[in-house]
């Protein structure tokens, strides 16, 4: 009872990226122009597939709703960080807070691994069987493809969240990290903790694999396909509508699989760090990006956006100059 007692007062703090002030004052200027640069960039993304009615279709859906994710994901983790990395002492988190982050982190980022395997799916429905895919992607099934991916999201994050916030913490409250991740926190629990290390180790990779193995196996009925195009402007147009998403399949993937194939024992923190600052602040960064880059349409929309709010403008300014010349 007295360790049960001490687990709902105890407070976590966390591992400080650096020592050196001025080096924590450069880490926070780094991370914030980062976690802004998520937001505008991902923001756009979502408000453009809005408002512009040639991107209502079921890929663009699935990208806006991707882009959402991405901007909770990053603001699960970053202004917490950002503040940590300001106030410059040991900043502390409760139990429950901890608990809290972590739930949320996990619940996006495995909704967002899933949401990459649907929208495989979709790239597959529209190469390999173009004349089914509205059909087969209606708005319904895509309403529910994504509603799907937050219900598996959802219980990965209950599961995880569960499994380890009902063991006691002693020892040294400090964790390894800069944010509430799931092996940190587990190097601090007490007693025996190598059949609970097992059995997550074991659902981390059923998470991360299953969903992978979906998305491998669509590319290769994608890759066959394109390969019996005979002209090379349909292989290329083809190549370019996958080429992003699997840019940001590999980036989220490679990063999650790193971290997540280790046990507790083999956890390096150092690697942990850095490989956690790529998945939570470069990549949101980075996806807005490589899908605008490689994606003519979504250029094109917002060419015409941006067209029409410097038409706008003009006629807001010169507008009333013309009435009154007349």
């Amino acid at each position: 009872m007295g360790e049960e007692n001490q687990t709902g007062l105890i407070q976590f703090h966390f591992h400080p990226l650096s020592t050196l002030p001025e080096m924590q004052w450069l880490i926070f200027l780094a991370f914030l122009l980062m976690y802004m640069a998520s937001l505008c960039g991902n923001a756009t993304v979502a408000i453009i597939i809005h408002t512009d009615r040639s991107l209502h279709t079921p890929m663009y859906f699935f990208l806006a709703n991707l882009a959402i994710l991405e901007i909770c994901y990053s603001s699960c983790i970053a202004p917490l960080t950002l503040a940590n990395l300001v106030s410059g002492s040991k900043a502390t988190i409760s139990l429950a807070g901890c608990g809290t982050q972590m739930f949320f982190f996990i619940f996006l980022g495995g909704s967002e691994c899933v949401l990459l395997a649907v929208m495989a799916y979709d790239r597959y429905v529209a190469i390999c069987q173009p004349l089914r895919y509205t059909l087969v992607m209606s708005w319904t099934v895509c309403v529910r493809l994504v509603a799907g991916s937050l219900v598996l999201g959802f219980l990965f994050a209950l599961q995880f969240t569960v499994l380890l916030f009902h063991l006691p913490f002693c020892g040294t409250n400090e964790i390894s990290h800069f944010y509430c991740d799931v092996l940190p926190v587990l190097q601090l629990a007490c007693g025996n903790t190598k059949s609970l290390e097992a059995i997550i180790f074991a659902a981390t990779i059923i998470t991360l694999a299953t969903p992978f193995l979906l998305i491998c196996i669509s590319y290769v009925f994608i890759v066959a396909t394109i390969l019996q195009i005979h002209s090379a402007s349909g292989q290329s147009r083809a190549f370019s509508t996958c080429s992003s998403h699997l840019t940001v399949v590999l980036l989220q993937y490679g990063c999650c699989i790193f971290i997540y194939s280790h046990t507790g024992s083999s956890y390096s923190p150092e690697q942990g760090q850095v490989v956690s600052v790529v998945y939570t602040f470069v990549t949101p960064v980075l996806n807005p990006l490589i899908y605008s880059m490689r994606n003519k349409e979504l250029k094109d929309a917002l060419s015409r956006v941006l067209r029409r709010k410097v038409l706008s403008r003009e006629s807001d300014t010169f507008g009333p100059s013309i009435r009154e010349t007349v």
